[in-house]
């Protein structure tokens, strides 16, 4: 997935206004502004998209991981040049301090059964006998859980599904 998907996504969950973004970036002690944000929440297809990098995404996740769980002191985390989904779902697994069974029972609502040895490898290092690359249609099940979670429907209708 791309960067500016998962950045959408994110925002429709936690329902995060352009400003709650824009200090999420903060921080991370990156400054953005309201036009970026705009720009990478676009369409692809639109004129005005920007792609967002792997840096400026690895520095979101970890302002969200600070948001979340608060700052820690000292040096903060240095953001990964590249970012995968492997890198994405561990900074949101941190960032929501969930628990394996947590994160089993995320993906048992959107109708995917998995053991806690195959959700393990996806956070195992890259070289790892048992590490396994988190596909983009996993990745899409995560956000999807995640949404059903964080954002439940309010009016007895189901919420927003991303196709």
């Amino acid at each position: 997935m791309t960067s500016n998907d998962v950045l959408r996504r994110l925002r429709y969950t936690f329902d995060l206004s352009d400003s709650k973004m824009i200090a999420i970036f903060g921080l991370a002690d990156l400054e953005v502004t309201r036009e970026q944000i705009s720009c990478w929440l676009k369409k692809d297809d639109d004129d005005a998209y920007k792609s967002c990098s792997d840096t400026e995404m690895a520095i979101f996740l970890n302002g969200f991981i600070n948001e979340k769980r608060g700052k820690k002191e000292g040096e903060q985390a240095t953001p990964e040049e590249r970012i995968n989904n492997n890198i994405v779902f561990k900074k949101l697994k941190i960032a929501l301090n969930l628990k394996s069974e947590d994160v089993l029972e995320v993906m048992e609502s959107v109708g995917l059964n998995m053991s806690k040895h195959e959700l393990s490898a996806f956070f195992r290092k890259k070289g790892h006998k048992h590490y396994r690359e988190c596909k983009d249609q996993m990745m899409r099940n995560f956000l999807q859980g995640l949404q059903k979670k964080y954002r439940p429907s309010t009016d007895g209708k189901e919420a927003y599904v991303w196709d």
